[in-house]
């Protein structure tokens, strides 16, 4: 058989339609070609040819797209991706770069197509410009005889390539062939949706959300709980924050949870970052749980957090209720509805926004926090929101509302002055029970926490319109009979007024919710498991994230700064006292002392089980800072005045401000201290105004003080650290520091809150080298904690380590 030129033409041809097959191996295409033309040249009759040189044909750019998954255990990655190029000249494909031209017969004569290195240059660097670099070396994805290899940075460069460059390519004369399996082919996203299916009695939902590809949905739940499961990288709240809102996530929505089931071929969708960052904000540690099927059981409180879904164009079906119950919750704080009628005051715009965030609770049938700063009016806020149910028809039983016994007086004196239309009774005294039978006649019951458990009897079975937690902080421990107590009070709506939520560690913050939504953030221990340990141990930010979200809804707080621009500035200035020889010589006797006890303690038990025996042995080095006289074991100091150390430099400040015509507010922890500052004034004839526990009648020393009868106010600081509004101070004097920086700010908030004209000084004694000087940097520590949870920040966590302990009781310098 004689096989002549138009035979061999059409073998070329046929191996380059081949090579162009989609479905057929670019190695098979090419062995064939080289098969074909030996078998040509092997068996074609010998003739006369005449040769031509054709050097005029441009060259038509061949690009083989191809992936394989690798299962070599020297592969660098999981799937390898390549590219090879290759040229086409009248129809005869050439990958090597070693030859100078293509013999080709047609007819009776031979062919030299000349190639064009230039203009094969050209198209390998348009191949550079998308971001393809070259690959050395042999692959197995494509063979090396397809072409020049090349290779994507990493999926994003791939992903991008497939969805910008390629159609470009195709444009300008490229011939791209896509080989089976190959890993970025991509299929489009034609909607997002959300179901949501409401359980009974509306205590829980089902939510799915997913997209909808070639007419077939399939749910995200499933498949990004694989994503984080096998590459928890990718989906790190930290690793997204850093992520562009367009940089794309390649899915396959044919995974597998099962690693020996047989695998479908790729399905493979890119969804971006922009869009996948809300679900798992949102979601969060949700996909971690277990998921029913394609959806995922949430508690009807978690409706709160669909809103942060508004940014997703979702198609959604069902939950009405619960997607209005997440918009009426994230505009609450912003909805301008006017003050109820008859309120004898005007409410500051921060102030309507907290009426009517409670107004939205009520209505969505849930509590909250107000967590304002001191001073920003909650008690106002908290009667406003009374009236207006009462106007609203809504107070059909009593609101009661729990307190401190010393603010008392101070709600008896709002409801009077701004919401006389409320009839309120003080359920307060030893004669109280006289009360109790006519609860139902009054809108609003005040008692305390000390009276709740006593009076628990009488007001457990009464169904309250409102229970109000005011200084909710009084029920951070959870075993306390005043939080147990609370606990078993009915009400349609419950509430927390505090402006430290947060004082010294989370369990106080999980603590009010165990009272506000009960089971919200788990028991105690799953709380201590996923949130405690890994914000205040390892200060992990994601977990600072993930509660505050949480809470975010239940929470509303407002410093200062943020909504009272108007106030004067407050300035805080460390007065820096040195201890006297004699304080210092009992300083490092009570030092050494305390410094053995301690750590013989902690060797012991631990630092954790040694709290008491540190705060003892604090409470004694701060006393000898403050006045050797409060220190039992200082037998040689005797009853007479002393003027050295602190006590002589705080005289010195109070005559120099009085001098000024400054109004001063007085703070100390220790009442014996208070009394040895009340021998000097007395001594010194200072008029003088005082505030212990120990004060019957709170209303004369703070009317004195604010109608300028006296113009210092000794106040202890638990009894006067709330409830007091002494906007008549200037001047804030704290005579001994602790290290929770939320008593000594609540303090200060006696004189820096709305109503103050004046700017306001707040001087802090501190001893220097002392203990004293070392509990103000552990301050900053407790309120990054609380500033990390309560404003979203990203501060890690606050705890007492070893390097602390050898801080607070290190020896006097100099």
């Amino acid at each position: 058989m004689q096989i002549g030129p138009l035979q061999y033409e059409l073998s070329d041809k046929l191996a380059c339609h081949l090579l162009l097959a989609p479905d057929i191996p670019a190695q098979h295409a090419v062995e064939f070609s080289h098969r074909m033309r030996t078998v040509v040249d092997t068996v074609a009759a010998p003739c006369a040819l005449t040769e031509r040189v054709v050097n005029d044909i441009a060259p038509i750019a061949h690009l083989t797209l191809g992936s394989i998954a690798q299962t070599s255990w020297r592969a660098t990655k999981p799937v390898e991706h390549r590219a090879a190029l290759g040229f086409s000249y009248a129809g005869s494909y050439v990958a090597d770069k070693n030859s100078s031209e293509i013999r080709l017969l047609s007819g009776s004569e031979t062919l030299r197509v000349q190639r064009q290195p230039a203009a094969e240059k050209a198209l390998r660097q348009a191949l550079l410009k998308v971001g393809f670099k070259r690959v050395t070396g042999q692959g197995v994805a494509l063979p090396g005889v397809a072409g020049e290899l090349f290779d994507q940075a990493n999926d994003a460069g791939w992903i991008t390539f497939v969805q910008t460059d390629l159609e470009r390519l195709r444009d300008l004369g490229w011939q791209i062939v896509i080989q089976q399996g190959f890993h970025f082919e991509l299929h489009e996203v034609e909607q997002w949706y959300a179901d949501i299916e409401e359980g009974p009695e509306h205590a829980w939902f089902d939510l799915e959300l997913g997209i909808e590809v070639n007419g077939r949905r399939y749910s995200l739940l499933p498949i990004l709980l694989n994503v984080l499961r096998r590459s928890p990288e990718v989906l790190d709240p930290q690793s997204m924050a850093l992520r562009r809102d367009d940089e794309p996530l390649l899915v396959n929505l044919h995974y597998s949870p099962n690693q020996y089931a047989a695998l479908k071929p790729a399905l493979n969708v890119v969804l971006p970052y922009g869009r996948i960052k809300p679900l798992m904000a949102t979601l969060s540690e949700l996909y971690l749980k277990e998921h029913r099927g394609d959806s995922l059981r949430l508690s009807s409180l978690d409706a709160g957090r669909l809103s942060a879904l508004d940014d997703v164009p979702l198609v959604w079906q069902g939950g009405e209720r619960q997607r209005d119950f997440a918009k009426r919750l994230k505009q609450s704080e912003h909805v301008a509805l006017p003050a109820p009628q008859g309120l004898n005051a005007t409410l500051r715009p921060y102030q309507l926004e907290g009426l009517n965030w409670m107004q939205a609770l009520r209505e969505l049938e849930v509590g909250g926090i107000l967590g304002d700063d001191m001073g920003l009016g909650k008690t106002l806020q908290a009667l406003t929101h009374l009236l207006q149910l009462k106007q609203n028809g809504q107070l059909d039983s009593p609101a009661l509302a729990i307190m401190p016994t010393s603010l008392i007086p101070n709600w008896l004196d709002e409801a009077a002055r701004f919401t006389p239309q409320l009839n309120v009774l003080a359920l307060h005294g030893n004669n109280r029970q006289k009360d109790f039978d006519q609860l139902a006649g009054y809108d609003l019951i005040l008692s305390t926490y000390a009276l709740l458990p006593r009076d628990l009897e009488t007001l457990e079975p009464i169904v309250w319109s409102v229970v109000i937690l005011d200084e909710a902080q009084n029920i951070k421990n959870p075993t306390s009979k005043a939080a147990q107590s609370a606990r078993q009070l009915q009400a349609k709506q419950r509430l927390c007024l505090s402006g430290t939520p947060l004082e010294n560690h989370l369990g106080e913050l999980w603590s009010l919710f165990h009272f506000l939504l009960p089971g919200w953030l788990g028991d105690s221990k799953t709380f201590n498991r996923d949130y405690r340990t890994p914000i205040e141990k390892h200060g992990n930010s994601e977990r600072m994230h993930s509660l505050t979200a949480r809470i975010k809804p239940f929470l509303l707080r407002r410093t200062k700064e943020q909504v009272a621009a108007e106030l004067p500035a407050k300035t805080e200035i460390v007065h820096w006292v040195d201890l006297s020889d004699t304080q210092r010589d009992v300083y490092e006797t009570v030092r050494v002392a305390m410094d053995k006890k301690v750590r013989d303690e902690i060797n012991r038990s631990g630092i954790a089980r040694s709290q008491i025996i540190i705060l003892e042995a604090l409470l004694k080095l701060r006393q000898v800072c403050c006045d050797l006289r409060l220190v039992k074991s200082a037998s040689a100091v005797n009853a007479k005045r002393t003027l050295t150390g602190k006590l002589g430099s705080l005289m010195e400040i109070i005559e120099e401000l009085l001098g000024e015509g400054r109004r001063i507010l007085l703070f100390s922890q220790f009442t014996s201290m208070l009394a040895l500052i009340e021998q000097e004034l007395e001594h010194r004839n200072v008029a003088y105004s005082l505030l212990t526990g120990d004060t019957k009648d709170r209303r004369t020393p703070v009317k004195n003080f604010q109608d300028g009868k006296v113009p210092l106010f000794l106040i202890s600081l638990k009894a006067g650290g709330t409830g007091l509004n002494l906007t008549a101070a200037d001047t804030v004097i704290h005579y001994d520091p602790w290290w929770n920086p939320a008593a000594e700010n609540q303090a200060t908030d006696r004189a820096h809150r709305i109503g103050q004209d004046k700017p306001v000084f707040v001087y802090k004694m501190i001893a220097r080298g002392t203990v004293e000087e070392k509990i103000q940097a552990l301050q900053q520590k407790k309120a990054h904690l609380a500033a990390g949870v309560l404003d979203g920040g990203l501060s890690s966590g606050w705890k007492l380590e070893q390097t602390d302990i050898d801080a607070l009781f290190a020896p006097l310098k100099g």
